[in-house]
Parts: C-alpha cells; sequence; structure tokens
C-alpha cells in the first residue's frame, strides 16, 4: 500500500469518527444568527465587520476551530448581543 493509499484511509477514518462524535457545538446557528440581526449578506461582510480573516469564519462554520474568548468578545462588542446569549448560540442542540 503507498503512502498515498495510506494517507487517504488514515482521512477517512478521521472523518468516519469526527461523524460519530456527538457534538454540542453549532457554529452555523451562531454565526447565521449574527448575520441575520446584524443585517449583514454573508460570511465576508461578516469578516468585515468583526475584522477577522477570512479563515478564521470558515474554519468555526466548517467545525475545525471553536470559537475562543477573543472572537466571542468580538462578535458580542459589534452585535451588542450578550455574551451569555452568543454562548448559547455557540452550545444549541442541532435538533
Amino acid at each position: 500500500m503507498s503512502v498515498r493509499q495510506r494517507k487517504q484511509e488514515m482521512l477517512e477514518a478521521m472523518q468516519r469518527a469526527r461523524a460519530l462524535e456527538p457534538s454540542s457545538f453549532v457554529p452555523n446557528k451562531l454565526l447565521d444568527t449574527l448575520i441575520e440581526r446584524m443585517n449583514l449578506k454573508n460570511d465576508a461582510e461578516l469578516c468585515r465587520v468583526l475584522e477577522v480573516q477570512p479563515p478564521i469564519i470558515s474554519k468555526i462554520r466548517h467545525r475545525k476551530l471553536n470559537v475562543g474568548a477573543t472572537i466571542l468578545l468580538r462578535m458580542h462588542e459589534k452585535s451588542n448581543i450578550p455574551i451569555r446569549e452568543l454562548k448559547e448560540l455557540t452550545n444549541a442542540s442541532m435538533h
């Protein structure tokens, strides 16, 4: 088996394991709520308002990066949504 094949198998196994993990982290709900409440068009506009690079929002949306304290505080400052509510949106159930 080649290195490329082994790497592909490892990536697939990791993706299967990630799909089986129960997760309470729901970034889309948080980001979509921010976009809606701030009357923004899309993630790109959210990046400009929050003054973060687009890959940060992309990684959050694709669950590769959790919402840290710094960006949570920035979301609060720019949107005036209470931090408690932002945290609840971040941990909302996926029902």
